[in-house]
């Protein structure tokens, strides 16, 4: 299972996410990090984990109304050897210092959606809002367009307390084909993780539940073996 720390930033600062309310996030308090300040509150992640890989979505830019890239880029420049994932409303893929994603709610929805099938370093997030899919609808129902590494991101569980939407994720890793499925929204604590690897999901997206400290070190440490032996 590999495990992803999301940064949501907003105003240049991470911000704690809820519900997908995007108008409602504060600055985030953490119990990792003194500061919302992005380096900082990676800093306190990798204090407690070391994590191979980050999660940002630049809520400025997912919104257009400006963007976050700066603090990216900075992020990028402290932390070599993190992989970042960066959604910021981007329609197709990038070059840049992260990997792009491609968000389906930044997408047009009456024009057909483009085919990330043969797009290798493409991630293409399927995002939900309550049963509601929010891009083309012919994106969630053909499967044949998705690139290897899809997120299912169901923003009404972002932040709560309800755990993830497993009958979303159980319908979209039965069509998956052998990609890999990553889950997003709503994570609580380890008894989640191992849910979601029993359902077949190959990661997760994780953010409220590491800053709260209802997933331990330890607990990270044994949902993902490798990073021992690396």
């Amino acid at each position: 299972m590999k495990i992803i720390p999301v940064l949501d930033l907003l105003g240049g600062i991470v911000v704690r996410a809820v519900g997908g309310q995007r108008d409602d996030y504060r600055p985030l308090v953490s119990a990792l990090a003194s500061s919302p300040a992005p380096e900082d509150v990676a800093a306190g992640l990798l204090g407690l984990h070391p994590f191979q890989t980050f999660y940002i979505a630049d809520l400025d830019a997912i919104l257009g109304r400006g963007n976050n890239l700066g603090a990216a880029q900075a992020l990028c420049a402290r932390f070599p050897q993190v992989e970042f994932w960066l959604d910021a409303g981007a329609t197709a893929p990038q070059r840049s210092p992260w990997r792009t994603v491609v968000g389906s709610e930044s997408l047009p929805k009456d024009t057909p959606p483009p085919d990330f099938s043969g797009e290798p370093e493409a991630i293409l997030s399927l995002d939900f809002r309550g049963a509601d899919f929010l891009g083309p609808p012919e994106l969630l129902s053909s499967s044949a367009l998705w690139p290897r590494r899809v997120v299912v991101m169901t923003l009404a569980r972002v932040g709560g307390n309800a755990g993830p939407d497993f009958d979303v994720l159980e319908g979209i890793v039965a069509r998956a084909g052998g990609r890999e499925i990553f889950a997003a929204g709503g994570v609580r604590d380890a008894s989640d993780l191992a849910a979601l690897g029993r359902l077949g999901a190959s990661g997760v997206l994780v953010a409220s539940a590491l800053h709260d400290r209802r997933l331990q070190a330890d607990e990270l440490a044994a949902s993902i073996p490798w990073v021992e032996d690396a």
